[in-house]
């Protein structure tokens, strides 16, 4: 990845008044929040500098600047800003997130929220474990965990893992954050998947600086050295202790500020070997949920993350680098988050659509199918990672099994589910473009059990 570039020190051209003051009167404000990465390429009167331009730039936004209770390897309080854009972003995130604006009905329904909470979590625990390099396909993913089959790989153990974490941050929202809580859902994160599994669930605890865990990139240049191991219980309970206050503690932090530095002092502070990403996603969850952020459930941001994984990093580069200033990794993550939402709300219309589709379809040709095999097809169109079997068929609607297996197959001669074999037993899937198929004239019927034929 691209290492964004240091910015000078700024105090240095405050110090030379003349120069200051003739740029600070030539610069109109700016309502972006520019690293110095990327405003030393930006237009600028010919007689200012770009280390002048930076330099108005810092003291501009001194002004709003707001210190957090954490701090830097040298002592350095983090702080962070709120620009219009950035509290623009706080105010659509809170209206939608915590559900002060309508919901899409799928997620408020009862009868269809506790299915989209599943898959989500499902979503963001493939999205957060391929960021960390895992290489399972979606598809296998979703059916190991709808289907409840063991792990075949690291990969498919690092998903498990983190759907397995989702689901325990939402049994632990009423507790208050402890290290040991942290420890509990990196050792539910990490199982199975470290090279010294010894570290599941502690944190790093020899003092030799050789021994430390650090952040490299593919130059094997280091890019962040987290603080000494000495200092990590003192700062795991500071890190506690943040994400505990109350709304309407002293300083007042919003809730969203509150859970992306959370995030960021996870991956900053670095208290373990491995899985420091994974867990710190997990407590962004934690703390949004825990703030009454229920929409949060639904947004698979780590999908988003992994499309552009080098910016992840960048943000937390470009904090570092001017003086842990974290408003850049803010704005990123704000962005992810809207982002998501849009994203939600774009899915949830096409599965509306899609399932309008098919009952369209559905309702022209009732002949087409009998009524046991149109409930399995429209819950196939909810959510194309079911799974079927003869037994599970035969139980639903209280058949035989043998007619449970007619239906299935039937729909596989169709070219609508398609089978596979665990075991001794057959399981059945939606096929990909099932929704496309459905509006397709309806092929040949063949209503048998092929295992008994000839």
């Amino acid at each position: 990845m691209h290492k964004p570039a240091p910015p000078p020190d700024y105090r240095q051209i405050v110090e030379n008044p003349q120069g200051f003051f003739n740029a600070w009167s030539k610069i109109p404000v700016r309502s972006d929040y520019l690293p110095w990465d990327k405003l030393r390429y930006k237009a600028k009167p010919d007689d200012v500098t770009y280390e002048e331009l930076w330099a108005v730039e810092k003291v501009r936004r001194s002004t709003l600047q707001r210190e957090l209770p954490l701090r830097m390897l040298d002592g350095t309080r983090f702080t962070y800003a709120r620009p219009d854009h950035v509290q623009r972003a706080l105010d659509e995130i809170n209206q939608r997130a915590s559900g002060q604006i309508a919901a899409p009905e799928a997620v408020v329904n009862p009868h269809t929220r506790d299915k989209y909470v599943i898959q989500s979590l499902i979503e963001e625990a493939i999205s957060s474990s391929q960021l960390e390099g895992a290489s399972t396909s979606r598809r296998d993913a979703k059916r190991m965990i709808n289907y409840g089959t063991k792990p075949k790989n690291r990969s498919e153990q690092m998903i498990l893992n983190n759907y397995r974490a989702m689901l325990r941050v939402r049994e632990v929202l009423d507790q208050p954050l402890t290290p040991e809580l942290i420890f509990e859902l990196h050792r539910i994160v990490t199982e199975g998947t470290l090279d010294n599994p010894a570290g599941a669930g502690k944190m790093q605890a020899n003092p030799d600086p050789a021994d430390r865990v650090g952040i490299w990139d593919e130059n094997d240049e280091l890019l962040h050295r987290p603080p000494p191991v000495r200092e990590l219980p003192d700062r795991i309970q500071q890190l506690c202790d943040f994400a505990n206050q109350e709304s309407d503690s002293d300083p007042y932090v919003p809730d969203v500020v509150r859970a992306v530095a959370v995030h960021f002092m996870m991956g900053y502070d670095h208290y373990f070997e491995d899985g420091n990403g994974r867990t710190a996603r997990v407590l962004f969850y934690w703390c949004m949920l825990k703030r009454g952020y229920w929409l949060t459930e639904h947004l698979p941001i780590s999908r988003i993350l992994k499309e552009a994984p080098s910016q992840y990093a960048n943000a937390y580069l470009l904090t570092e680098q001017d003086a842990g200033d974290m408003t850049y990794f803010l704005v990123y993550q704000l962005k992810v988050i809207c982002r998501a939402l849009d994203d939600l709300d774009k899915y949830l219309t096409r599965k509306a659509q899609e399932l309008e589709r098919a009952r369209r379809f559905m309702t022209k040709r009732p002949g087409s199918f009998n009524h046991r095999q149109l409930e399995l097809l429209e819950s196939a169109t909810r959510d194309s990672s079911n799974v079927y079997t003869a037994e599970s068929h035969m139980n639903y609607h209280a058949v035989s099994k043998q007619t449970a297996r007619n239906d299935l197959y039937d729909l596989e001669n169709r070219g609508l589910l398609e089978r596979t074999k665990q075991g001794r037993e057959f399981l059945w899937f939606p096929v990909a473009d099932l929704i496309d198929k459905l509006e397709r004239p309806v092929a040949a019927s063949f209503d048998t059990d092929p295992t008994l034929s000839g």
